[in-house]
């Protein structure tokens, strides 16, 4: 996980200066979220870099306790917190392991599961911190999946050379089946799904813990 700080770290700054590449299929998916979102719930977001969705769906919550493992980010995240005047947001730098262990009424993890290198050990450390019944809501490009954009079958192949230079961070490819299951096998029903945007899938989860 030093490796994966250090390279965010390293791209804070300008990372929270790109526009969302889709804001339709954010914007839906954000609302799909805050339907299940109350107004008593203390919620947790692994992985929230900058804080934008964490500001975003914090007026839905009690609290909202959203993590990620750079701190570059994190001081991003802080001034935005600030600015918005969220006053229920709890930033800490954490990996899914070491994160708050509440247990929350949900977890979230939006664009973060693809950049871990072990994703099954992620979800069981999801599962711990989430009350019976609670939810895990996530987002997931699904890279190994069939795309017909162009540009991104070209990223596709630039990403191992891209990493070789440091000029990505660790992607793990799987398809939407694989990851449906490690979901599954952590102890968790699926209740909704979409792929948000489709090319190249991102997939969308509500899952219940069982």
């Amino acid at each position: 996980m030093q490796a994966a700080a250090k390279f965010w770290d390293g791209v804070a700054q300008k990372y929270a200066k790109f526009a969302i590449s889709d804001m339709q299929a954010y914007e839906y998916t954000l609302g799909r979220t805050r339907s299940y979102l109350k107004e008593t719930d203390v919620a947790l977001e692994l992985g929230c870099g900058t804080a934008s969705t964490a500001i975003k769906l914090a007026d839905a919550v009690a609290e909202m306790v959203a993590t990620d493992v750079s701190g570059g980010m994190l001081e991003v995240g802080r001034e935005r917190v600030s600015e918005a005047g969220a006053k229920n947001i709890r930033l800490v730098q954490a990996t899914p392991e070491s994160a708050p262990e509440g247990p929350f009424d949900v977890v979230m993890a939006h664009n973060l599961i693809h950049l871990l290198e072990d994703g099954d050990m992620a979800m069981a450390e999801v599962a711990k911190r989430i009350k019976p019944g609670g939810l895990f809501i996530s987002k997931t490009p699904c890279l190994s999946e069939n795309m017909q954009s162009i540009k991104f079958r070209m990223l596709k192949t630039a990403i191992p050379l891209m990493q070789f230079f440091g000029k990505a961070p660790f992607v793990r490819f799987f398809s939407i089946a694989e990851l449906e299951r490690s979901v599954t096998d952590a102890g968790f029903r699926i209740i909704e799904s979409g792929n948000f945007p489709a090319d190249p899938p991102s997939r969308y989860l509500v899952a219940r813990k069982l």
